[in-house]
């Protein structure tokens, strides 16, 4: 028997046209599912039926055709049971948990599911949520994925990659199948002698993600000239400042630009601790060939915190041969250190002129709308939004350096999260209260004048006294700038406890001090140095 339409009849065209327009709505969708629960439920009936029908009439038979049609195309379009299995489970913990508690912590987990459906792996988009997950959620999900599956499921949790996993399946968000590639990058490991060549680069510090402002601007400019222009001006590039300010980040941006432009450039990121080992394993094994093989052959040599040389007489030899050898194959070297070459102690007069022999550039501490700037940013790469306000309170309140600005940021947000509250500047208050406190118990206006006196080398005496010689008044408006610029004293206040001087002074000592600290490198540092004494 034939299902095609008898000869000489022109087939029904109309019908087939309405089953088209027919699934392109939900209905189909509805009978599919419902036909497939007939077919499936009585097979051998059915398969009866059909046979009955088709020997019936041609009629019949394009019906059953049309239907056996439908069938087969719900087989190819269900979802598979591994998505169905975790998409239930959502479906549940949506109808349990508050909409907020859903949408963020459950919504987005992405789904990992074995094709057996015994395991099911969860990967969370950072620590804090994992830790978050495991605690509150984990026991909930298990129990409601065994009552769907009826059998025992093991659950894992994971931390996500940072890059590209949503983007590596085409299959529906929330869903992945188990063991499907994930993108992999650089992989940093321990440096050693004997290991193969590794660049030991941090692929996320680039300039893309360097916050530019007046603070870094010059070292910025520099940086992007020596990846551009290799062996050319500024050979070595000496970089220098306080801690926490973005040297590392710039000497990494050095090296990813250089590699980037140029992949077969032989490029090494170390930290002097890193050489000074390396040097004694060369001394302790004999291997001072493989040593200068690995160092000398180098198209970019960036070292982090040179001062860690000092009074390592051997290690300081070694670097000077280094440096004279990649400078003579128009090799490139970049330094940091947390003073000036000329500011180096116990390190050989030989090697301070070579520091000091291309372009010394300083980091300064961020101003104020880069601080805001930087918590933005960082706020965005973490997934949150950090509204203007909060970001300049939490700016005002943390001044040194960039590494502590991360630091308030990560207890703002790990507050918002525990508490699944909004960032506000009352929140970013109550997570950063210890912070606070401690710099209001901390820096007072007596506390400034004590350190600023022994930094000078005055009386603190001297404070408060009428005296005027330069030795005594320029520590003294030191003083009142920083007692404006780290306490909540109004300039008044501040006045009389200079010793009972008018407001104006104090405001004239402030702008000048402000004024002269963007101009001056050598009282920036001054500033610098006496301002992470202060906070401890």
């Amino acid at each position: 028997m034939g299902l095609a339409p008898s000869r000489g009849r022109a087939p029904n065209r109309g019908g087939w046209r309405a089953a088209s327009a027919w699934t392109s709505t939900r209905v189909f969708a509805g009978k599919i599912f419902f036909f497939r629960l007939w077919i499936s439920a009585t097979p051998d009936y059915n398969s009866a039926c059909l046979t009955t029908t088709i020997s019936t009439s041609a009629k019949a038979a394009k019906l059953v055709f049309f239907l056996a049609s439908i069938y087969t195309m719900s087989k190819v379009f269900s979802p598979s049971p591994s998505h169905d299995l975790w998409q239930n489970c959502v479906d549940h913990l949506a109808q349990e948990l508050t909409e907020q508690q859903f949408n963020t912590w459950i919504k987005p987990l992405v789904a990992e599911v074995a094709k057996d459906l015994s395991k099911v792996t969860i990967q969370v988009g950072n620590r804090f949520k994992l830790d978050w997950v495991r605690a509150q959620y984990a026991s909930r999900i298990v129990a409601l994925l065994e009552k769907v599956t009826g059998q025992n499921i093991t659950l894992e949790l994971a931390l996500a990659p940072r890059e590209g996993f949503a983007k590596s399946t085409p299959l529906p968000q929330n869903f992945k199948i188990l063991g499907a590639p994930e993108p992999t990058g650089l992989v940093s490991g321990d440096d050693s002698l004997n290991a193969p060549f590794r660049n030991r680069l941090n692929t996320s510090l680039t300039f893309d993600t360097l916050i530019e402002g007046t603070a870094n601007r010059m070292g910025r400019a520099a940086a992007l000239h020596v990846a551009s222009s290799l062996g050319q001006l500024y050979n070595p590039l000496f970089i220098y400042g306080g801690v926490g300010l973005g040297k590392t980040h710039l000497v990494h941006a050095i090296g990813n630009k250089l590699l980037a432009d140029n992949p077969a450039a032989k490029v090494l990121y170390i930290h002097a601790e890193q050489f000074v080992s390396d040097v004694v394993k060369a001394y302790q094994r004999k291997t001072f060939d493989d040593f200068k093989e690995r160092y000398h052959s180098l198209d970019l040599l960036l070292i982090d915190d040179v001062q860690f040389f000092a009074n390592k007489d051997r290690t300081q030899e070694e670097f000077f041969n280094a440096f004279e050898a990649l400078l003579t194959k128009k090799s490139h070297i970049v330094m940091t250190s947390d003073t000036y070459p000329k500011g180096l102690t116990d390190i050989h007069e030989r090697l301070v002129s070579r520091f000091d022999s291309g372009l010394t550039v300083a980091i300064e501490p961020p101003e104020l709308e880069m601080r805001v700037a930087i918590l933005i940013r960082k706020a965005e790469v973490e997934g949150a939004v950090m509204p203007e306000e909060v970001a300049f309170f939490v700016a005002k309140n943390v001044r040194s350096n960039v590494r502590e600005l991360e630091g308030a940021l990560r207890k703002i947000l790990a507050y918002s999260r525990f508490n699944q509250k909004e960032i506000s500047i009352q929140l970013a208050r109550e997570a950063l209260r210890d912070l606070l406190s401690i710099q209001n118990r901390q820096i007072s206006v007596e506390n400034i004048q004590k350190t600023v006196a022994d930094y000078y080398k005055i009386k603190v005496a001297d404070m408060y006294s009428k005296k005027r010689p330069a030795s005594i008044a320029r520590p003294r408006q030191i003083a009142m700038y920083l007692a404006k610029e780290l306490t909540q004293k109004s300039l008044p206040e501040i006045g009389e406890l200079f010793g009972g001087r008018d407001h104006t002074t104090v405001l004239h000592a402030v702008r000048k001090m402000s004024a002269e600290r963007q101009l001056m490198t050598e009282l920036n540092q001054q500033l610098h140095v006496l301002e992470q004494t202060l906070k401890g």
